[in-house]
């Protein structure tokens, strides 16, 4: 058996401690919930990159423009879910944490309902007004026909892809983030293969892309499910989910789904906030042409690449610091919070800088040379910029919302995203700035509210509304 001066990780905990970066101690439960998600995080974000470098490859930049129109409003649906999935995972963490297993596994039963009430209107605003949404974003005929297509191809997805979200929280609240990864990394790769196969095997394009998101999120969906239910993976080395949606708990409790809602409802605002704001992005980068249409895709999907590492970072901080606030242990919560967010930064800093050094290369993965490759490599490394900024938003927010405080950060989105990047990019539209504009929106709509977010964390007022929700449900009890 190795000692524990062989084993990397405790080499590498005790150089973070030495640093001051976060505890020795704290660093193996945070890596053991970060990593499966930050790998989950990988394989998802792979999905629509990938499709954007095929259809590319196949279409051209008519098809990646069209699918960026048409990403936009999926990013809506992401992020809705994001939201009300952020609520789960507080109020599934701080149940569970106080050994409250029941009470927890009625937060789940109605956050799926709630997900499934949600999602319907969304479909059908997709059905039926999917020309006009991807037209009022000034597309061309061309764009607002490849656009289109994926809109309606993509819109089962929308349910299942919100259950997905609820269910993957619900596993991290819980603490357990390698049954998630396991499905939704291997949904992930399903979903690239469907997509290649659907786009140059069957030569359907931009909507064979759509189809292989709808397909392979279905087929990640019935699988969560299962264990959603407490049924046994068997020997695959994932587990039932220990707050399971049964027969006891499928009812609705109207004072659960309030109280749902009240801690979701700010996440989800803050969330939309910063995805809504790609829509005039959109708009104003359509009046450049096309050319910038799919070199802000591309900088978005290389973002969102780098930003899985929130995907880890900010969920173990929500688990981590609600747990512990569940235990009455504010103390350790905070020093939690504190040290993710050190260690998130010095992660982002690495990664932003490799990215800066390669983005030639990876521009081209997705546009020819010339000046499609010159645009899109300074929008690359903008975006990676751009990044570091989501990393301290997203774990500062995430040891917020650890703790239920989720209006202030909503609060921080909105001005970072409508009083310093929109602004910012209008200034290129109108003035000789023009994209570099559009750079600047997207710096600002990371650092802004990362700032501020960093600030709230710092204050400890966290602290107090996360009692508020401790005593009562104390007091439900």
């Amino acid at each position: 058996m190795p000692s524990p001066r062989a084993d990397p990780l405790a080499a590498l905990s005790r150089l973070l401690d030495r640093l001051g970066i976060i505890g020795a101690d704290r660093f193996r439960p945070t890596f053991d919930l970060a990593w499966p998600r930050i790998v989950t995080g990988l394989a998802i974000m792979s999905k629509q990159t990938a499709d954007l470098a095929m259809v590319g490859i196949a279409v051209g930049t008519a098809g990646t423009a069209g699918l960026a129109f048409a990403l936009g409003y999926w990013s809506i649906v992401v992020l809705l879910g994001l939201g009300l999935a952020g609520g789960t995972v507080s109020l599934v963490a701080q149940n569970y944490g106080a050994d409250r297993e029941d009470r927890a596994a009625l937060v789940v039963t109605q956050s799926v309902l709630v997900a499934v009430g949600v999602s319907i209107p969304v479909m059908l605003v997709f059905v039926f007004f999917t020309p006009e949404l991807i037209g009022v974003l000034g597309a061309g005929p061309d764009a607002l026909r490849y656009g289109t297509l994926y809109l309606l191809f993509v819109t089962p997805a929308v349910l299942f892809e919100l259950l997905n979200l609820i269910a993957s929280r619900t596993y991290t609240a819980v603490g357990d983030t390698f049954t998630e990864m396991v499905i939704r990394a291997a949904g992930a790769l399903l979903n690239v293969v469907l997509s290649a196969l659907f786009i140059f095997g069957f030569g359907m394009g931009v909507a064979g892309a759509a189809l292989g998101t709808t397909v392979s999120t279905g087929v990640v969906m019935v699988v969560l499910a299962w264990g959603m239910l407490g049924r046994s993976y068997g020997g695959l080395g994932m587990e039932p989910s220990p707050v399971p949606i049964t027969r006891a708990t499928a009812s609705v409790e109207w004072s659960v789904i309030t109280r749902l809602l009240e801690v979701s409802a700010p996440e989800i605002g803050r969330r939309l906030a910063g995805g809504l704001v790609i829509f005039p992005l959109l708009w104003i980068a359509a009046s450049f042409g096309p050319v910038v249409v799919t070199a802000l895709e591309v900088a978005r999907r290389v973002r969102s690449m780098i930003n899985s590492i929130n995907w880890g970072m900010s969920l173990a901080s929500s688990s981590l610091v609600g747990r512990h606030l569940g235990a009455d242990e504010e103390a350790e919560a905070a020093a939690y919070g504190a040290g993710i967010i050190r260690l998130a930064m010095v992660t982002y800093l690495v990664v932003a800088g490799g990215v800066i050094l390669l983005a030639s290369p990876i521009a081209s993965i997705f546009v020819s040379g010339g000046e499609e490759l010159a645009v899109t490599t300074t929008f690359v490394a903008v975006a990676a910029i751009s990044a570091v900024g989501l990393g301290l938003d997203g774990t500062s927010t995430g040891a917020l919302v650890g703790a239920g405080d989720t209006r202030w950060p909503f609060v921080a989105s909105l001005v970072g995203r409508y009083l310093f990047a929109l602004p910012a990019a209008l200034i290129g539209l109108v003035t000789p700035l023009g994209v570099a504009g559009l750079y600047l929106a997207l710096v600002l709509e990371s650092f802004v509210p990362g700032g501020i977010n960093y600030g709230l964390f710092r204050s400890g007022r966290w602290k107090a509304v996360s009692r508020r929700y401790r005593a009562e449900a104390d007091a439900g009890d």
